[in-house]
């Protein structure tokens, strides 16, 4: 039985991401998306982040990542894109006003950025997937008692160009977090910060998902990977294999063939039965209409896997402009304390939060 959603518009912007944490500390979670946060429960108060400069259609700006970088108990953001050096906005607190701008790094044209924790201590490194230039991993510079002193170090992982496309998980099962590239995964080595990672050229993914995901899917005990298409039509699996001599194999399974611009993906519990479950849409306007498939129906979906194949489940759908995918970078989160995890989706044609309202009917 599908999950029943509420639509609600938050605001007719059109920055590309939505990223939900609570910035002011009064218990409730906010959202932040381009120039603005949003005060939650609601969302009707808006507050001024900083100036986000256009660039035609787009603005600079593709994430809000939040983590405390100096150190002073309130989550700044960190943001990226196509044009702008990866950096880091100060939080201002209580006294408010616009959030100090400071550079992390000139890294290249910023497609999406992921998070992972790169070496197992506890805290998450932030890395940008940047086309044509190397992988990079920037990790906190922090204090004896762990906290941020507002800079990052940046250590390179992989010195080739990286492709479109970038996901984490532990590809072959030794307990470390492996990179997956468009054309290939990067195998971790003991040391992730200071070793030499090895490419597997195991698949060329082309134009794919930020973030690529590393799932068991089948439940065999082998991860699997899910990636969509960008900027193209599709959305597969790759089952993974061992052939009789070893060596690693693919499958490649579609689960949605018939659909463009998936860009965007999480793999969580989406309707609480305790199975995690493939939520992603479409990216409005990814190529500014240029894409295969830009002009085509578009939607917000989760995908149910029943054992044997993924079931295709709509958050929403409709002709462009009256329904509405999921932007560049989403955000599931309980907004209203029910236990169910809400969509915050944001995009050319606006910022949405859809409310999961549980099934209409308990299931047996």
């Amino acid at each position: 039985m599908p999950v029943r959603w509420t639509k609600r518009l938050i605001a007719d912007e059109r920055y590309e991401a939505a990223d939900v944490f609570d910035v002011n500390g009064d218990g409730h979670p906010d959202i932040v998306s381009g120039a603005f946060w949003y005060e939650g429960p609601e969302f009707k108060k808006r507050h001024k982040i900083a100036d986000i400069r256009p660039e035609g259609e787009y603005f600079d700006s593709f994430c809000a990542i939040p983590m405390d970088v100096d150190g002073d108990g309130l989550p700044d953001i960190i943001i990226g894109s196509w044009w702008g050096p990866l950096r880091w906005l100060r939080n201002p607190g209580p006294a408010g006003g616009e959030w100090p701008e400071q550079v992390i790094a000139e890294c290249g044209s910023i497609e999406a950025v992921i998070t992972a924790d790169v070496d197992g201590d506890g805290r998450p490194e932030i890395i940008p997937n940047t086309p044509g230039a190397p992988l990079v991993v920037y990790k906190l510079a922090t204090d004896a008692s762990g906290k941020g002193i507002g800079r990052f170090d940046a250590f390179t992982v992989w010195p080739e160009p990286q492709g479109h496309g970038l996901g984490w998980g532990d590809v072959n099962g030794d307990g470390r977090g492996d990179f997956v590239l468009a054309g290939g995964w990067l195998e971790c080595p003991p040391d992730p910060l200071h070793g030499k990672w090895v490419l597997h050229r195991d698949f060329d993914f082309g134009a794919a998902s930020v973030p690529i995901l590393v799932e068991d899917v089948n439940r065999d005990g082998l991860p699997d990977i899910i990636v969509g298409q960008g900027h193209n039509y599709g959305l597969d699996w790759y089952e993974q294999g061992k052939s009789a001599d070893g060596s690693r194999t693919w499958k490649r399974h579609p689960i949605d063939p018939y659909s463009s611009q998936y860009h965007a993906m999480e793999w969580v519990d989406i309707d609480g039965d305790g199975e995690p479950e493939l939520v992603t849409g479409a990216r409005y306007r990814a190529h500014c209409g240029n894409d295969p498939g830009e002009w085509d129906d578009i939607g917000a979906y989760y995908f149910k896997w029943n054992g044997e194949s993924f079931t295709k489940l709509i958050i929403d759908y409709g002709e462009v402009r009256k329904a509405t995918g999921v932007g560049i970078r989403f955000a599931l989160a309980d907004l209203r304390g029910t236990g169910r995890l809400d969509l915050v989706a944001a995009g050319k044609d606006g910022l949405y939060v859809f409310y999961n309202e549980g099934f209409a009917i308990k299931p047996d």
